[in-house]
């Protein structure tokens, strides 16, 4: 892994790749939903490889399933926060 030093970029070069990069917040959220998404389904195709026979190494499985657990709780987690924020704004007079 190669690690540049700050001074090789220069402002204008990091403004352009942050432009590049502008995505919005449904964006995001909708990249974000179909990476848990995708590790659902990678550990629910493991477990069903364990079930038949096709898995020889018990840790890769757990490993998947621990981080599709991972990842929803954090996914429920944000989704409370977002309705708790969502709730804060419904309740400011205007």
């Amino acid at each position: 892994m190669r690690i540049d030093a700050i001074s090789t970029y220069s402002i204008p070069e990091i403004q352009s790749k942050n432009q590049n990069n502008n995505l919005g917040f449904e964006d995001y959220l909708k990249n974000y939903l179909d990476k848990v998404n995708d590790i659902q389904i990678n550990a629910e195709n493991a477990t069903i490889d364990m079930i038949k026979g096709d898995v020889k190494d018990l840790h890769e499985v757990m490993i998947a399933t621990e981080e599709a657990k991972l990842a929803l709780e954090l996914t429920v987690q944000l989704r409370n926060k977002l309705v708790d924020a969502y709730q804060e704004i419904m309740k400011m007079q205007i």
